[in-house]
């Protein structure tokens, strides 16, 4: 068959007028915009229009604790709880609101009191658990967030909800979002990088679902790239056996050459997608081992995120990633750590949890703050949602105290990048059940951080489906209060 007989096997009705339409439109496009000096020469991936404003940060590590931490156990102090320990929440509080099946059916919900002992810390004076000592002794670094709600009352909905604006799974990830509107600082790294770990008994963990860092409707290059807890942090980093250099530069400059042929023929932005990731691969290659070498870190930096640091795949292994990605220009980090849906080992599971995290945590933002990089880094701290302040099973058997899921209200801190240190924003009611001042919703928090990273949230959109798509859908408004 003639070459050009094979080519138009592939060519339907609709790709040659598509083809066509953009060929024309795009050049005329292009004349208007270089006539009225319009046209601007993009940074690597980043859309041409951003960042509307000049933003504060730089880029983001969202720690997200999997399985939703105790608000009422670690941040926001209730001396009512202590009060009427064991006695029914007024029915005045709940009624009308929804919960989990686990206690939607069940009539008795007595109070529990926190089950760790509150200190206050800092000029600021923020309550922070006993359990979280370190994260309590850098409290004026931190902007608490005591006001968080959202809608969903189950674990994989509502992380969808945090990390791509919609309860359904196929939207964007924040990360690719950022990815697509701002491009990457890091040339031979991706500029959204995805750890995962668990706690350390493996007893309640989430499974960690891909569409959490998938690019839903943007081109699949914005995706999150998975780094993975054991072996090679990403598969085939090393050349097969009897594989040079020069002979595998050759192949993939050929591949290159195939799959650009292919991109002017058929326009689809997968093949683009897959020239730069080949190329993206070959750069980390000789990027990642450098990486993942902790060889040149000083040993009291190690020490600082303590005994877990060199365990790759632990949560502080993962947090000391994150700053070494963060100084490589990687532009969203997003670090998940499950082992927080305590349901009925509250009083045993909660300290394991804790201890995971807490010294990693705020290892990571000590850490950037004396390197000069926490200015214009902004760290995120919290979960999917909250747990109740009512136990869930019998007060009376005390080895298996727990608590449900919460959306209602619960605490996240923010630190760096723009937002004000030291300061606590938002109020529960006085038994942390329901947002009393200042409520930020989910998508307020995703417009906010889009606005520290100089993007006007409701002009940053994508056309998809005949419909131009946001992050934050056609909700939220920024917490302009805790801006510096």
């Amino acid at each position: 068959m003639h070459p050009l007989d094979a080519n138009r096997l592939h060519l339907t009705r609709r790709s040659l007028f598509g083809k066509t339409a953009l060929g024309i439109g795009g050049a005329a496009l292009g004349t208007l915009l270089t006539r009225e000096g319009l046209a601007v020469q993009a940074p690597d991936g980043a859309a041409p229009a951003l960042p509307h404003f000049a933003p504060k940060a730089k880029r983001v590590i969202y720690l997200l604790q999997n399985g939703a931490p105790s608000h009422v156990d670690l941040f926001d102090h209730k001396p009512m709880l202590k009060k009427m320990h064991g006695t029914q929440i007024p029915d005045s509080v709940v009624a009308g609101k929804r919960f989990s099946t686990m206690t939607g059916g069940q009539t008795a919900r007595p109070l529990l009191g926190e089950i760790t002992h509150f200190s206050r810390h800092g000029q600021s004076g923020a309550t922070v658990s006993d359990f979280l000592p370190h994260t309590g002794a850098m409290a004026d670094e931190l902007c608490f967030i005591k006001s968080m709600h959202t809608t969903q009352v189950n674990h994989a909905p509502a992380i969808t909800f945090f990390m791509t604006g919609s309860e359904q799974a196929g939207r964007p990830a924040i990360g690719s979002w950022l990815s697509y509107g701002l491009g990457s600082d890091a040339e031979d790294l991706p500029a959204f990088v995805v750890m995962t770990s668990r706690d350390k008994e493996a007893s309640c963990g989430q499974i960690f679902y891909d569409f959490y860092w998938g690019s839903g409707f943007l081109p699949s290059k914005y995706q999150g790239v998975k780094f993975r807890g054991s072996g090679d942090p990403v598969l085939y980093l090393s050349n097969p056996e009897g594989m040079s250099q020069a002979v595998k530069r050759t192949i993939l400059d050929g591949i290159a050459g195939l799959n650009e042929m292919k991109l002017k023929d058929f326009g689809d932005p997968e093949i683009a997608t897959r020239m730069a990731q080949y190329e993206m691969a070959s750069k980390m290659q000789s990027s990642v081992p450098e990486l993942t070498d902790f060889s040149d870190e000083p040993q009291h930096i190690l020490d600082m995120y303590g005994p877990d640091v060199k365990r790759q795949g632990s949560y502080a292994y993962n947090c000391l990633m994150a700053r070494r990605l963060a100084e490589r220009g990687v532009r969203f980090v997003q670090l998940m750590h499950a082992g927080w849906d305590q349901h009925r080992n509250l009083n045993t599971q909660l300290k394991i949890q804790c201890t995971d995290t807490d010294a990693p945590s705020a290892a990571l933002v000590k850490d950037l703050k004396q390197r000069g990089l926490l200015e214009d880094t902004l760290v995120i701290w919290g979960g999917e949602f909250g747990r109740t302040p009512f136990l869930q099973g019998k007060i009376e058997d005390t080895k298996q105290w727990g608590r449900d899921h919460h959306p209602y209200v619960f605490t996240a801190w923010m630190a760096g990048g723009g937002v004000k240190p030291g300061m606590t924003y938002g109020e529960s009611d006085e038994f942390g059940f329901s947002v009393a001042k200042d409520g930020v919703h989910v998508h307020d928090l995703q417009a906010t951080l889009m606005h520290l990273l100089g993007i006007d949230h409701e002009r940053f959109t994508y056309r998809f489906q005949g419909r131009q798509f946001r992050l934050t859908d056609v909700h939220g408004s920024v917490v302009r209060q805790i801006l510096a």
